[in-house]
This record gives structure tokens, C-alpha cells and sequence, in this order.
């Protein structure tokens, strides 16, 4: 059998862990041919050492001075990520940098028409429009849960059947938490998720639930559906990772215990399910099943991001940027859990739209927000 050969972008996080894990179980069918991290450089050398991975790359700052002494080409910074991907032989790409550091990565891939399971739902968030046009001849697959779940429940319906696509959220650290005592949530808190074992990112905005928000524009672009057919809902368990409503009221929905590993798996061999021995779902173990409405008093993001999401053009980016530099902000303690909406809403009513933004104008526009947030508040101020 040959093997499939795999670029991992973002292979020392949480995704990136979660696909070793598969590639583990299945070394006959997959080959890691290159890797990257930001800054965790201990971490990709051991799994460059596992995995006999030829070519690295380090886009943060290189620890040494000698890059010749660890069996494989590795190389830095940015630019030369970029390069490797327009260079280099692979079959597939797993976008799992994490935010907007991902975006110019799924562009190359796209325009190389290579095959791309997608991670990176700030690549849509951000430049759906662009991308969109690559995605035509060339589907992404998506590796996010919901995305995944719903990509696998449309099977071969023509969207004109769909009524309504149903995006389950877990509600985040803060669901059951009494709101008037968000103004005393920490960073300790915010990081404790109830379900899902993720990175600060991901979990912060699983807590703020800015990720539902982003989830719905990643799936107005992937899918080509509008917003009105798209909702999200709270279903805490996690065991329905999301849904696809018919024309007729029928419900298709993908179920499984909690993992990231199903979702890669499936992408990397899509169409088929194959034999997978790491997870299993016994129905008869499970808990009861729960839904409720997302309480706009508790997750005023996700529905400002709804509204950012139908105005489209540059607003998503401002809004992104917003919520990322709001996170860094968070993670250094200067400012708190509640200042999240008040910062990204005056942000974004402080920039002018631009209904169909250039690349250079998305990534400048990015920096700019990222920089002049972190410059206006990147200090105690309470």
C-alpha cells in the first residue's frame, strides 16, 4: 500500500497530537513528510524522531545555532513554511495553526490544488470569499468536530434539500455558571473546560463562545449555505457533534465519544471509514442527551459574531483580530473575562467596511487591530 504523505502544520498542539495519535494506529496507510510549530521546538524533534519526519519547520524563534545536528532539514520563520508548501511533495495538508497565523498556509495549499483538511476556521472566518473560489474544484475537508459532522451527514444531498444546518456547542467552562459572577472569572477558570482537552485559544473562546460564532461563518462558507439556515445550540455532552435538517424534517446527525481524532481520521480518508480500534461509543455507557438555546446574556459573543459574520467584507477580520488580541490580553492577566465584548464591539464600530477585501488588505488589516488593541490596553487598567 503506498502511503499517504502528510503536512502538519501546527504538529506539537492539541490537533497536532490528536493526528500522531491516528498516524500511530495506522503507519501502514500514513507518512508525516513535514511538520511545523510556532515556538515548541523539544516537542517536534522527539516526534521528528518518532515519526522520521524529513523536513521541519520553526516559525518562532530557533533555540540554537546549529541546525545540522538532528537527522532532518529544519528551517525558520514564517517565509520559509510558506515556501515549503509551494515547494515541496505532499498529498495532503492539515491546516492546525491556530488563529489568523493560518491563513496565507490553506491559500498556497489551495492554489497548489492539493488536498487540504482544514483546522483553521479563522483561514474561512477571515477570507471566505477568496477561498471559496479555490474550494470549488477542490472541497476542503474539514477536521473541526461540527464541520466534520455535518460535511459527513450531507453525504451527496443536494443543498437544495437542507432546511437547516444545526451546529452543537458544548457551552464552554462558564454554562452552568451563575452570571453575576462572571465579573470574578479568572484566567485558572477560563482554561478548565468541561469536555474537550484543547489549546488556551480554543478554549478561551469555547468560554466566550466567539468559537460558535466563527463556527457559524466557517460553515456559511464550507457548506454554501446562509446564515439563516444555520443555528447553533447547547448540547453539553458532546456526543452529537452536529446536525443536518431536511426539507422534510428529518434529523441526520454524527455521533461519537468527544475526540478530535475521529473528524482527522475521516479527512485524511475521505470518502471511506476504515477500521479505527483508538475510540470507541458504546451507546449504553453514554449520558442522557440535552439541548438548550444559547442564552445571548451569557454569550453576547457568539451572537455579535452572527451579525459581524451576515455584514461580511472586512468586518470578520476586525472582529478576529479583535478576539485574538482580547486573548493574548487575557492570557498576561491586563484585562478581564467581561472586557472581551466591550473591546471587540468598539473596535469594530472604529473601522470602515471594505466589502470585498484583497488578501493584502486582510492580513494588513489583521496586523494593524491586533497591534493598536494591544498598544491601547496591553496594560492593567483595572
Amino acid at each position: 500500500m503506498k502511503k499517504l504523505k502528510i503536512a502538519v502544520l501546527g504538529i506539537t498542539g492539541s490537533i497536532g497530537d490528536s493526528t500522531c495519535q491516528v498516524i500511530r494506529a495506522n503507519k501502514d496507510r500514513f507518512q508525516i513528510v513535514f511538520a511545523s510549530t510556532h515556538q515548541s521546538f523539544s516537542k517536534i524533534i522527539q516526534l521528528q524522531a518518532e515519526f522520521n519526519i524529513p523536513h521541519l519547520v520553526v516559525t518562532g524563534d530557533l533555540p540554537f545555532a546549529n541546525k545540522d545536528d538532528y537527522g532532518c532539514q529544519i528551517y525558520s520563520g514564517e517565509t520559509s513554511l510558506l515556501e515549503m508548501l509551494k515547494s515541496l511533495d505532499y498529498d495532503i495538508v492539515i491546516n492546525a495553526i491556530s488563529g489568523s497565523a493560518g491563513l496565507k498556509s490553506t491559500i498556497i495549499v489551495l492554489e497548489r490544488g492539493k488536498k487540504l483538511a482544514l483546522a483553521n476556521k479563522e483561514s474561512l472566518v477571515m477570507a471566505g470569499h477568496l477561498i471559496q473560489k479555490y474550494s470549488l474544484d477542490n472541497p476542503i475537508l474539514p477536521i473541526d468536530s461540527e464541520h466534520s459532522a455535518i460535511f459527513q451527514a450531507l453525504g451527496n444531498h443536494s443543498r437544495d434539500e437542507v432546511a437547516e444546518l444545526i451546529i452543537t456547542a458544548s457551552g464552554g467552562a462558564f454554562r452552568d455558571r451563575k452570571l453575576d459572577t462572571f465579573h470574578t472569572i479568572t484566567l485558572e477558570d477560563t482554561l478548565k473546560h468541561p469536555t474537550w482537552n484543547m489549546g488556551a485559544k480554543v478554549t478561551i473562546d469555547s468560554a466566550t463562545m466567539m468559537n460558535k460564532g466563527l463556527e457559524v461563518i466557517e460553515a456559511h462558507w464550507l457548506f454554501n449555505m446562509p446564515f439563516n439556515k444555520i443555528k447553533a445550540i447547547i448540547h453539553p455532552q458532546s456526543i452529537i457533534h452536529s446536525l443536518v435538517k431536511f426539507q422534510d424534517g428529518s434529523l441526520i446527525a454524527q455521533m461519537s465519544t468527544p475526540s478530535m481524532q475521529l473528524p482527522i481520521l475521516y479527512a485524511l480518508t475521505h470518502p471511506q471509514h476504515i477500521p479505527f480500534n483508538n475510540l470507541e461509543t458504546d451507546l449504553l455507557k453514554i449520558p442522557a442527551l440535552t439541548f438548550s438555546e444559547i442564552d445571548p446574556k451569557r454569550y453576547p459573543l457568539f451572537y455579535l459574531a452572527l451579525e459581524v459574520g451576515e455584514e461580511g467584507g472586512i468586518m470578520p477580520t476586525i472582529m478576529n483580530s479583535a478576539n485574538e488580541a482580547c486573548i493574548w490580553l487575557f492570557s498576561k492577566k491586563l484585562i478581564k473575562f467581561r472586557d472581551f465584548y466591550s473591546i471587540i464591539s468598539e473596535t469594530l464600530l472604529a473601522y470602515k467596511q471594505i466589502t470585498k477585501p484583497s488578501l493584502d488588505e486582510i492580513t494588513n488589516t489583521n496586523e494593524r487591530v491586533f497591534n493598536e488593541i494591544i498598544k491601547k490596553y496591553g496594560h492593567s487598567f483595572h
